[in-house]
């Protein structure tokens, strides 16, 4: 598991498993955001194991999708409600970490 700092609150991460999850706790994230659409790769764990098993440690998650399209206003939104909303460190992942990275830089105009 690659953690990639973008800032002080935020990291990502490519794709993470249920098993990662201590780790991550370990290294002091409070809350898992997932970029990912469940079921884009057969091998990809659903977003709900991920969240029952962060759920069980103490870590909040939210799920915001960023599909085929890209990043969608909508999903801009969102993240910055996940960013307002969701305590810190938080880390956000997908298959790479890119879609969690695009998403949060188009967050910076929103978060002031």
């Amino acid at each position: 598991m690659d953690l990639r700092p973008i800032d002080q609150s935020y990291s990502v991460a490519g794709q993470i498993s249920p098993e990662d999850l201590e780790a991550i706790k370990a290294a002091g994230f409070k809350s898992v955001v997932c970029h990912r659409p469940d079921g884009e790769a057969p091998d990809q764990p659903d977003f709900d194991q991920i969240r029952q098993a962060a759920e069980a440690m103490g870590l909040e998650t939210r799920h915001i999708p960023i599909g085929p399209m890209g990043v969608t206003a909508d999903a801009v939104r969102e993240m910055v409600d996940a960013i307002e909303e969701l305590p810190k460190p938080m880390l956000g992942y997908c298959r790479s970490g890119a879609r969690s990275t695009a998403v949060y830089q188009h967050t910076a105009h929103l978060r002031g």
